[in-house]
């Protein structure tokens, strides 16, 4: 399934280590959108560099009315454990049978080392006020692709 600007975004609530998050509540509370970003692992070093920039952009992109999501199949216990040590205040979402990444096109065959394996696709999606997709970033590498999130975004 491949999503593309304009189409409704998948509605979703998933736990998260401080209880649950949806996408209708994110909704509720951004001006301008939310940024969904699908990851495979908390603190692997790809994913570090990933969150770490959401992170570093936190204050430009909630100062432009965004909020920010990361989800992966990672239990809550993890998650927190990866928010407490790289500092990290956005929620982080647990979607262990990757159901909602499936809703998403950021579950499927990618090559990992050379092998072809099932997994996250590292995917970013920006989600307008009204529930439609404003963006989708699908492939993305995990350094840059935040950058060019603002970019796109015209936040830079």
């Amino acid at each position: 399934m491949t999503l593309d600007a304009g189409q409704p975004a998948p509605p979703f609530t998933l736990p998260t280590a401080d209880g649950e998050v949806s996408l209708a509540t994110l909704l509720e509370e951004a001006d301008s959108g939310v940024v969904v970003y699908f990851y495979p692992a908390a603190m692997t070093p790809g994913c570090t560099t990933e969150a770490c920039d959401f992170r570093d952009s936190l204050a430009s992109l909630t100062g432009h009315g965004y909020t920010v999501v990361g989800i992966s199949p990672d239990p809550p216990a993890k998650l927190a454990e990866f928010a407490g040590k790289e500092g990290l205040t956005f929620p982080l979402a647990s979607d262990p049978d990757h159901a909602v990444a499936e809703a998403y096109g950021a579950w499927g065959e990618k090559k990992l080392y050379g092998k072809v394996v099932h997994g996250i696709i590292r995917s970013t999606f920006v989600v307008a006020p009204d529930g439609t997709l404003r963006h989708a970033y699908r492939n993305v590498k995990a350094t840059g692709h935040v950058a060019r999130v603002r970019r796109e975004l015209g936040i830079d």
